[in-house]
């Protein structure tokens, strides 16, 4: 896990102007449901969905950046008010240039949310300017580029916490 003061983390968290989330293990708790029609169901956590409007309040926006496609995901972004939903990333890190022409944003501007080896090279590009955080349950692969380890797993609330710590960040 990164380590910086309060003092930075505070700093750091009253720049940010966007966090992206991954879906899949952030927003749900990784479990898919299947038939013969092929999937059908994912669990999303209400409190998760708080604390997305939590941060609109905050003056930040969000987004969902997942190597999925899934018409589930759509739908939530959509109940959510997100305005950016990036689906079918297979690599994330090279996706960031293409965010950042098309937000206008710094990467100082960006706090990210992710679970697995997917996530970690963008992270590890946002760490040193932005924030970085990760479920409880998060896989080894992430840990090295976090600032922030959520007291709740993928799917329970670890998207609130993130948002939650920012808030009381900024707030210091």
């Amino acid at each position: 896990m990164l380590s910086l003061t309060i003092e930075e983390l505070a700093t750091r968290a009253e720049r940010i102007k966007l966090v992206i989330s991954d879906n899949d293990g952030v927003f749900t708790d990784n479990g898919v449901y299947y038939s013969e029609r092929g999937e059908e169901m994912k669990r999303y956590s209400i409190r998760d969905g708080m604390g997305v409007e939590r941060l609109r309040n905050a003056g930040i926006d969000t987004c969902i950046m997942t190597g999925e496609v899934s018409p589930s995901i759509k739908k939530r972004a959509e109940k959510l008010g997100m305005k950016r939903l990036y689906l079918g990333v297979k690599d994330k890190y090279a996706m960031l240039e293409t965010l950042l022409a098309e937000t206008g944003f710094q990467k100082h501007e960006l706090a990210y949310i992710g679970d697995d080896i997917n996530d970690a090279g963008i992270m590890n590009e946002i760490a040193p300017e932005g924030l970085t955080a990760c479920p409880r349950d998060a896989t080894v692969f992430v840990e090295p580029h976090v600032h922030y380890r959520c007291q709740a797993d993928g799917g329970y609330g670890a998207f609130r916490d993130f948002a939650e710590w920012l808030i009381t960040l900024r707030e210091s």
